[in-house]
């Protein structure tokens, strides 16, 4: 397999945040099993791009065949999801539900994800199950081929949940929690997002030859 490159997406914007240290972990799983068939995992954070509530003038699924995109956040976000062959989301769940600056991040852009593998992994007080199924809801909508194996990734108990709030530090408890029953499904969704980056760009739903 020629070599193709997977951006694992930090999807958190607030100011004080765990989602790096929760993708960190995630990459010190998938990268070694990625890397043994070619892959490459290259990290990204959508809190570098200062993207604002969508501000553009055209639709994104008018992007690039009948319009451009006017501003240097909207440019960059564009040129980085576009230059990888799949992604990984590692999604914060707030108040129950999909981050809005996770959202806003994904809508920003249609043709640069679409057909391409995706992943999700969430975090939260109880793991994240339902930013991850609203996540999955709308990147197979968008077209994009999602990873069955989804992991939720919970806080071990209160005084780590505040830890990660409030300090964006992730716990001990957390941790060991993670790395003792955690690590099998984190290594499954890798080789899921390796399976489908074998397969043809197809936009998910589209019918077969």
């Amino acid at each position: 397999m020629a070599s193709k490159s997977v951006a694992l997406i930090t999807m958190s914007t607030r100011g004080t945040r765990v989602g790096p240290s929760v993708a960190e972990f995630v990459k010190n799983i998938i990268e070694q099993p990625l890397a043994s068939d070619g892959i490459t995992v290259s990290s990204v954070d959508v809190a570098k791009f200062n993207l604002p509530v969508y501000n553009e003038h055209v639709a994104p699924a008018m992007v690039p065949e009948k319009a451009q995109f006017q501003y240097p956040h909207s440019k960059l976000w564009s040129a980085e999801i576009a230059r990888h062959d799949g992604y990984v989301l590692v999604v914060p769940e707030y108040n129950y539900g999909v981050a809005g600056g996770t959202k806003n991040a994904i809508d920003y852009l249609l043709n640069e994800w679409k057909g391409k593998p995706a992943g999700v992994v969430s975090y939260g007080v109880k793991g994240g199950a339902t930013a991850s199924e609203q996540v999955k809801g709308a990147l197979s909508g968008m077209g994009l081929r999602v990873a069955e194996t989804r992991p939720n990734l919970p806080f071990a108990g209160q005084p780590d949940v505040f830890a990660a709030i409030g300090g964006g530090r992730l716990g001990d408890e957390t941790r060991k929690s993670w790395e003792g029953e955690h690590v099998e499904s984190v290594r499954r969704l890798a080789e899921d997002l390796k399976a489908l980056l074998l397969q043809p760009n197809i936009e998910a739903g589209a019918a077969k030859p």
